[in-house]
């Protein structure tokens, strides 16, 4: 996987993918950006959110579960002292879908942290990674 970053002035940069899409990576006013985008460090935490949650998605249909919605919200923590790297990382799960079974959820939410979210894993290098997870109530069914 081959990817380009473009540096576009003060503290903005253009990341292609070796897809072809762009994102706008920038900081705040402070640190010489204009906030036109989301910061490097919240895009490792978007893309692990994204990774874990294709995850759980996937596993989820490929056991016959009717999911309709996932949501992942993801919180951190970070080093005080440079390199200020993530320390803590949770993943709270938001999950709906037609009778989900919770062991079926509490499966696929293990398998991604375990087994199949590259970005989760290595991020573990560094961070303590933790996931939990709400099956939300759809039509009066859990």
């Amino acid at each position: 996987m081959d990817i380009k970053v473009s540096w576009d002035g003060g503290a903005k940069f253009i990341g292609e993918s070796s897809t072809g899409h762009e994102v706008i990576m920038d900081g705040p006013p402070e640190g010489g950006g204009q906030d036109q985008g989301p910061r490097p460090m919240e895009m490792l935490l978007l893309g692990t959110g994204a990774c874990s949650g294709y995850d759980v998605v996937s596993i989820l249909k490929k056991s016959r579960q009717a999911i309709s919605s996932c949501e992942v919200q993801v919180s951190s923590e970070r080093a005080d002292t440079d390199p200020k790297v993530f320390t803590k990382i949770h993943l709270h799960f938001k999950l709906s879908g037609n009778a989900l079974k919770d062991k079926q959820v509490e499966r696929a939410v293990s398998l991604s942290a375990e087994k199949y979210c590259s970005a989760s894993i290595m991020l573990g290098a560094t961070a303590e990674i933790t996931h939990d997870y709400e099956i939300l109530e759809v039509d009066g069914n859990l």
